[in-house]
């Protein structure tokens, strides 16, 4: 076989350590973050699987709330949501069936123990399907397959328990993945779940949020891409809706 023809190998890739950038509120809708966290600290805990980078969270509050709102989180995880609002002087309200410290509440997205109109932003990163182990309690969203429609009636009935808890004329964001295992069809969460928030909530943007992890770091995880030819997930969408009655 002639040589320009052959099938190229992958270039070796290599990766520096990424410096935390400064805080500045984005101005496009195409957004880069090379850590996890901002500034000397953690928000929230970089061992947890599935964590929100804090920056996502932080030009969110700055934008859309006022120092002493009120911001609650359905799904709170390791608190990242929790750690902003202290820095931003907001009041935060966690929850998460599995909670991973003292000021997260165990409580059901769809079920929240909050009163109507009570909140001034809502702020959630669901399960993308099946791909992380979030807790034992057979209730996780995360433990239900994208491929079938138990997901989407689940995330439907948190959103409906969203649009609930949130005043009128306040806003919400949502950052989520799409879904692709090897031998299984592709899933747009991303687009499926922008068409169900749409249903209740006035669409504002929608961000496209560079990834960076650690498992976008493994060179045999891109050398596999090729060879499979497929992609992998490269962003997140950031959907940005708003509550109009």
């Amino acid at each position: 076989m002639p040589s320009s023809t052959r099938m190229q190998k992958p270039q070796r890739k290599t990766f520096r350590r990424l410096k935390k950038p400064e805080l500045a509120l984005q101005t496009t809708t195409l957004w880069e973050y090379p850590s996890q966290h901002y500034g000397v600290g953690e928000q929230g805990s970089k061992n947890y699987q599935g964590a929100t980078p804090s920056y996502v969270i932080w030009n969110l509050l700055s934008r859309y709330t006022r120092e002493g709102d009120t911001i609650v989180d359905p799904m709170c995880g390791s608190g990242t949501t929790l750690d902003v609002c202290k820095d931003l002087k907001r009041v935060g309200r966690g929850f998460d069936l599995a909670p991973a410290r003292e000021d997260v509440v165990q409580a059901d997205a769809r079920h929240l123990p909050l009163p109507d109109q009570s909140a001034d932003f809502v702020f959630i990163d669901p399960p993308y399907s099946t791909h992380l182990e979030y807790s034992d309690d057979p209730r996780c969203i995360g433990k239900l397959d994208a491929h079938g429609e138990e997901y989407f009636e689940a995330m439907e009935k948190v959103f409906s328990e969203i649009f609930r808890v949130l005043k009128n004329r306040r806003y919400m964001g949502l950052y989520v993945s799409d879904t692709f295992k090897k031998g299984k069809p592709f899933i747009p969460i991303g687009f499926k779940l922008f068409e169900l928030l749409s249903q209740q909530f006035k669409p504002i943007d929608i961000i496209s949020v560079t990834r960076h992890n650690k498992s976008m770091k493994r060179r045999h995880w891109h050398t596999a891409a090729i060879e499979g030819n497929y992609f992998l997930r490269g962003f997140h969408y950031l959907f940005i809706m708003k509550k109009e009655e």
